[in-house]
C-alpha cells in the first residue's frame, strides 16, 4: 500500500479565473490603503512639528512692573573708626631708656611721666654751655669795668675819645657775648626737660615700643616712637560717600553705627564735616562723624558700616539693573506692547543701587518692563509671558554701594 501511494503522480490543482481577479483586486486595495495611511501619518507628523518650531521660535518672556522709590532709602557705607585724638610720643634727645611707669591699656593724665631717659652727652654740653656762661660775664664785668674807667678819664682829657668809645664798645660787645651764652644754656636746660617722657593729653597708652636700656635716637626720622597715646572718650568715624548721594549728607546728620562684633546694639554718630572736595580717584566725599565713648565700649582702628537714612527723590522709579539693556545709542528697556510685541524705550538712569538703578526718565509706572531681555530681541518682535508680572520695586530701605566697589 505505501509502495503504491509513493508511485502515485500528483494531480494540478485548478483555481476559477474569478476568484483570482478578486484576490488581485483585495492586494492592490490593501497596497492603497497603506500607503494613504502612511502619507496621511507622515503630513500630520510633519505639520505638528512645525506648529511646535514656530511655538518654540516665540521667545518667551518674564514682566516686571517698575516700582516708585520708597519715601527714605537706606545707603549703608563702610566707616573707618580712630580716636578722637592719636599722638605717637618720640624722643627730642638722644640718649637710654633709664626707665618706663607705663605699659600699654593704662589710663595716663595730662603731664603724666612715661618714662625716663638717660643723656650724658646734653648733660656734658649742658656743663660745657654753663662754664661759657660764666666766662662771658666775667670778661663783661671786666669790660664794664674799663669802660667806666675810660669814660672817667675823658673827662679830664687823660685818654682820647677814640680809646673811650673802643672801650664802650668791646663792653656793649661783652654783654652780648653773655647774652648767647645764657640763651644756649636756657636752651640745653630746656633740652633736659625732655629726659622726661610725659603724656600730651588724658587718654590711654595703646602701644610701648622701647624698653630698659634701649638706645634712643631723636625726632621721628631717625628714631621709632616710643609710646602711643590715644583719647578715645569721643570717637571719629571717616566714611567715603559717593559723588552720587553728597549733597544728601550735611553737618548735624545722624548716622548709626554697625559694629561686627556687637551685632545686636546700634551707636547714633553724628556729622560733624566734610572734606568739601570730591576725590577725583574714587569720586567721593570724605565725610567725619563723631561717635560718643565715654563708657569706653568702642575701640579706636576698628571697621564699622555707617547707615545713613536719605530722603529719596519723588517721583522716581526703580528697576533691577538685569533689566537693562546697554545699546549703541544708549540706556534702554524692553517693554510689552500690543499683541505681545517688544516696545524700546530710552530712558536715562539715576543713582546706581547696586542691584537696582533709578529711572528719571523715559518710562512711565504702568510700563510693562521686560526682565533679563535676551540680547537679540528688537522692535516689533512677538513674545509670549511666562507666568505673571513680579513687582520691580526695591526694598523699603535699599542698601548702597560705594563708588569705590567696596560693599557694606
Amino acid at each position: 500500500m505505501s509502495e503504491l501511494q509513493a508511485t502515485t503522480p500528483s494531480l494540478p490543482v485548478h483555481i476559477a479565473p474569478g476568484r483570482l481577479r478578486w484576490a488581485g483586486l483585495i492586494a492592490l486595495l490593501l497596497v492603497l490603503v497603506l500607503a494613504i495611511g502612511g502619507i496621511a501619518m507622515r503630513l500630520h507628523a510633519n505639520t505638528s512639528l512645525k506648529l511646535k518650531t514656530e511655538a518654540a521660535a516665540v521667545t518667551t518672556v518674564s514682566l516686571i512692573d517698575p516700582g516708585h522709590v520708597q519715601a527714605h532709602e537706606e545707603l549703608v557705607l563702610p566707616g573707618n573708626v580712630q580716636a578722637y585724638f592719636d599722638a605717637p610720643i618720640y624722643a627730642r634727645v638722644p640718649g637710654y631708656l633709664k626707665k618706663w611707669y607705663v605699659d600699654i591699656g593704662a589710663p595716663v593724665k595730662t603731664g603724666q611721666l612715661l618714662a625716663e631717659i638717660e643723656t650724658p652727652e646734653l648733660d656734658q654740653q649742658l656743663h660745657q654751655a654753663q662754664a661759657d656762661l660764666a666766662t662771658a660775664k666775667a670778661k663783661e664785668k671786666l669790660a664794664e669795668i674799663t669802660s667806666k674807667r675810660w669814660t672817667d678819664m675823658l673827662a679830664s682829657e687823660s685818654v682820647s675819645k677814640q680809646e673811650t668809645d673802643e672801650k664802650n664798645g668791646d663792653y656793649e660787645a661783652k654783654i652780648a657775648t653773655t647774652a648767647a651764652a645764657r640763651a644756649n644754656v636756657d636752651r640745653l636746660q630746656a633740652l633736659q626737660s625732655f629726659k622726661r617722657i610725659v603724656a600730651p593729653f588724658d587718654g590711654v597708652v595703646t602701644a610701648r615700643k622701647t624698653d630698659i636700656g634701649d638706645l634712643i635716637n631723636a625726632g621721628s626720622s631717625s628714631g621709632g616712637e616710643l609710646f602711643r597715646v590715644a583719647d578715645t572718650h569721643k570717637l571719629r568715624v571717616y566714611v567715603q560717600v559717593p559723588q552720587t548721594y553728597s549733597d544728601e549728607v550735611s553737618n548735624g546728620m545722624t548716622a548709626q553705627l554697625h559694629f561686627p562684633e556687637k551685632p545686636d546694639r546700634t551707636y547714633p554718630a553724628t556729622v560733624v564735616g566734610t572734606s568739601q572736595a570730591i576725590s577725583q580717584s574714587s569720586r567721593s566725599l570724605l565725610v567725619q562723624l563723631e561717635v560718643d565713648n565715654a563708657r569706653g565700649k568702642l575701640t579706636s582702628g576698628s571697621y564699622a558700616e555707617v547707615h545713613f537714612d536719605l530722603p529719596a527723590t519723588a517721583g522716581v522709579l526703580q528697576l533691577p539693573v538685569t533689566a537693562l539693556l546697554f545699546r549703541q545709542h544708549g540706556m534702554k528697556v524692553a517693554t510689552l506692547g500690543a499683541d505681545n510685541r517688544i516696545v524700546l524705550k530710552n530712558i536715562q538712569i539715576g543713582r546706581d543701587l547696586g542691584t537696582q538703578v533709578e529711572v528719571v526718565a523715559g518710562l512711565g509706572a504702568d510700563d510693562r518692563v521686560i526682565d533679563s531681555p535676551p540680547d537679540w530681541l528688537a522692535q516689533g518682535d512677538q513674545v509670549r509671558v511666562a507666568g505673571g508680572t513680579i513687582s520691580g520695586t526695591a526694598s523699603a530701605k535699599a542698601p548702597a554701594v560705594a563708588a569705590n566697589g567696596a560693599t557694606p
